[in-house]
């Protein structure tokens, strides 16, 4: 399985240790990159210490990222070259931001969904593969964007 790096600003920071183990007794690696409590912090810190490790890992890791409406976190990750990250609310929109996007990087508002929601919403986002094909073209016209 893939190494998950998560983080999360306050607003964020229950969500990402229920998100954090259900991945645990699921098997997976998760590698916590903060915050470690409620007490108010600034989400571009912990967007852009996932970003970082998702682009130094040479083995396809994923980030989750989570803050009170996933659009902050979403925002500062996307400024990452090769990152591509997507804010879900649905399970339908997870499973295809991997599908034909190729997303790299899940963005989810504990202000927006349940925890019962966020985590069917974390597995169809890891639990789908990106299909290549004529969304490889369009993934690679990102991508270019970021020269």
């Amino acid at each position: 399985m893939r190494k998950i790096f998560i983080g999360a600003d306050s607003a964020g920071y229950t969500l990402k240790e229920e998100i954090k183990a259900h991945l645990l007794q699921n098997g997976y690696e998760i590698i916590d990159m903060g915050t470690d409590s409620t007490a108010s912090c600034h989400y571009p810190e912990y967007a852009i210490k996932v970003c970082e490790s998702v682009q130094n890992d040479l083995n396809g890791s994923f980030g989750i990222l989570v803050c009170g409406t996933g659009i902050g976190m979403s925002m500062t990750a996307n400024k990452h070259k090769g990152i591509r990250a997507a804010v879900c609310s649905d399970t339908y929109s997870a499973r295809l931001t991997r599908n034909h996007n190729d997303a790299n990087v899940l963005c989810l508002g504990a202000r927006v969904i349940g925890s019962f929601l966020a985590l069917d919403i974390v597995d169809s986002f890891l639990g789908a593969e990106f299909e290549g094909g004529r969304h490889a073209i369009r993934v690679d016209m990102i991508n270019a964007l970021d020269k």
